[in-house]
């Protein structure tokens, strides 16, 4: 008879599910939302600190996620014509302070100092104690540190080894090899960097902007929204999820369209979006001023203008000068170059693709680790997936958790340095 689980990646921005069978871990069908804790704050601070101030709120968030995943849970059984009964696994990897939300938990050892989960190692659940009706049973990820979570340790285990010939993740050693990056441009900016015994991690506050969050326009990587900008001659070509009209600009729009002002010179190195004026071509007819600020304008029809700002263009610098400050905090710690990095493998809910040349021009990667990189849009998922499949009770996951060593970024001044040092973009 088949056995049937319910894999959760329970993101600050977005939530993704799938149902699998576990025998042989094919997927069956996935589906998504937005998390709609977002009403409380894009980030996981506004969260924290919404929690901390109210019981009540704590409560009321924890509500909304359980009931948001059983609706996600419910779409996918009516999708493949399995009863919710038969399901009899779930597995849910997010961030430390999603997965305490989540289960209801005090939040006050995450939002204070020394910045600590309640408990490090997976969590057992069940259906009933979320809340949710069926006989499944459940497990939350390990959360190696305050801000280093379940979400990383599922993206580590999901891309670790490939075997010989199988291609397949159900085969894969979950040991990561060691030079090996992990990073999720996500909010949070998880990043983990495998040596031969242990796994650095850490999390750069990068803000929703890699995701769509927090810009003029912005949105989750949903139908309508602008995945992709392109500039050839003086003609911007724009690529829309779902082939339907423009509606807002997600993550990787976002991304190579800083990237493509970039090249063009519409964008100075220090960020600086430039006026109509100083520009010598007919792009300059899409620099208009937007708010009290430049913008340049992506789109424009008789029932929306679609803008990048210049605050739009400061939060992709931030959020870019995090992470790559991140990343080179752990290369110090792990003494490990990034240039001696062996993989760098990216997830994050930007879009359908991300392309790593601009991750280059918006000064994240060097030419180096353009070569070696790759992306899997379903990092967390993917992970979730194969640890139901493993059938071994989620021992390797533990196994796997107990090799993470936290570095914290908060107060360091190397990170407050490199951040500072990363703030700018690459001069072309």
């Amino acid at each position: 008879m088949p056995n049937y689980a319910l894999a959760i990646d329970l993101g600050t921005t977005t939530l993704a599910a799938s149902l699998i069978d576990t025998a042989s871990g094919k997927r069956l069908a996935m589906t998504g939302g937005m998390n709609p804790q977002r009403r409380f704050g894009a980030d996981v601070v506004a969260r924290l600190d919404a929690a901390v101030s109210s019981e009540e709120t704590l409560l009321q968030m924890s509500a909304l996620v359980r009931t948001e995943l059983r609706r996600l849970a419910h779409c996918l059984c009516e999708q493949t014509g399995i009863s919710w009964e038969n399901v009899h696994q779930f597995a849910i990897a997010g961030n430390p302070a999603m997965q305490h939300l989540l289960l209801g938990l005090p939040v006050t050892s995450l939002a204070f100092p020394p910045f600590r989960p309640l408990f490090t190692g997976g969590k057992r659940v069940t259906a009933a104690e979320l809340g949710w009706d069926g006989p499944a049973e459940g497990y939350v990820f390990p959360m190696p540190g305050g801000f280093v979570g379940g979400d990383t340790v599922a993206f580590v285990y999901g891309t670790g080894d490939r075997g010989p010939g199988t291609g397949t993740s159900l085969y894969q050693s979950p040991i990561p090899s060691p030079r090996s990056l992990f990073l999720d441009m996500g909010t949070n900016g998880e990043m983990a960097l495998a040596t031969d015994d242990s796994i650095w991690a850490t999390s750069a506050a990068a803000g929703p902007a890699f995701e769509g969050g927090n810009l003029t326009c912005g949105m989750a990587a949903l139908t309508g929204a602008i995945s992709s900008v392109r500039i050839e001659g003086e003609r911007v070509k724009l690529a829309v999820i779902g082939n339907a009209e423009p509606v807002g600009l997600c993550g990787s729009g976002a991304i190579e369209a800083v990237s493509e002002l970039l090249r063009h010179g519409i964008i100075e190195p220090n960020g600086r979006l430039r006026a109509s004026g100083e520009i010598p071509s007919n792009l300059a007819a899409r620099v208009t001023d937007h708010r009290g600020e430049n913008a340049f304008v992506l789109h424009r029809d008789a029932r929306r203008l679609l803008p990048l700002t210049q605050g739009d263009i400061r939060q992709v610098q931030l959020a870019k000068a995090a992470i790559r400050a991140g990343m080179e905090v752990l290369a110090e710690r792990s003494r490990i170059r990034l240039q001696a990095l062996h993989e760098v493998v990216l997830t994050g809910s930007f879009g359908a693709v991300l392309r790593q040349e601009w991750l280059k021009t918006i000064g994240v990667f060097d030419q180096g680790m353009v070569q070696i990189s790759r992306f899997t849009p379903e990092g967390a998922l993917a992970g979730a997936e194969r640890a139901l499949a493993a059938g071994d009770g989620f021992d390797s996951v533990e196994r796997l958790g107990e090799r993470f060593r936290v570095v914290p970024l908060s107060g360091t001044p190397l990170f407050e340095k490199l951040f500072m040092t990363n703030i700018d973009f690459p001069h072309p």
